[in-house]
Formats: structure tokens, sequence, C-alpha cells
């Protein structure tokens, strides 16, 4: 329920043995007991893109050291894993060994 004088939520309080609904205005409802309060969360479930062996070859190239075998150039492409106010996470896979690895800056 809203305030009918400023349009703020109205919250539950208790006065005494009764509850009534407030608002920081000052305003004071009474019919609480016909009121429900519920609140849902939800779960955001975080979807990870697997690129196929027989797609990489759509995606360029850069000159980027694989850790494994040494090889001087790899496949990479971005994707928003965090939030949308950081940056993307490039992920990189060996030309050679197709080890895949993530840069994160």
């Amino acid at each position: 329920m809203f305030c009918p004088k400023c349009g703020s939520v109205l919250l539950p309080k208790k006065e005494g043995s009764k509850k009534v609904l407030v608002c920081s205005c000052g305003y004071k409802g009474s019919n609480v007991e016909k009121t429900k309060i519920t609140e849902t969360l939800t779960k955001k479930e975080k979807e990870v893109e697997v690129i196929e062996n027989d797609k990489l070859n759509i995606l360029p190239k850069t000159k980027e050291e694989c850790e494994k075998c040494g090889n001087k150039e790899a496949f990479y492409w971005t994707i928003q894993t965090r939030a949308g106010d950081e940056p993307e996470t490039k992920f990189l896979r060996c030309t050679k060994c197709e080890h895949t690895w993530r840069d994160y800056n």
C-alpha cells in the first residue's frame, strides 16, 4: 500500500497491542491485517559460451604466448562475465595445442 498523502510505501509498525501502517511523512493507516507483504528473491544463472573447434577458424587471432606450449598465436573472443560496469573477459585459445585461458585486462 502507498501513502495517500505523499505516495511513499507504507510500512507496518506495532503500536501497543495493534499494528498500523506508517509513512515517513507522518501518515498512519489502520488496515494492516488486510495487508500482506511478500519478497521474492531470484538467482540469476550465468551462462558461459563454449566455442566448438570447427568454429575457431572464424575467430580473430592475436599475438599472445601460450603458457603451455610457447606458441605465439591464439584465437580470442570476449564475453561479459561480470557486472555491466566492469570490463569484458577476454578468452584465448592457442592455435597449436588448443589450450584455453582467460585475460582479465
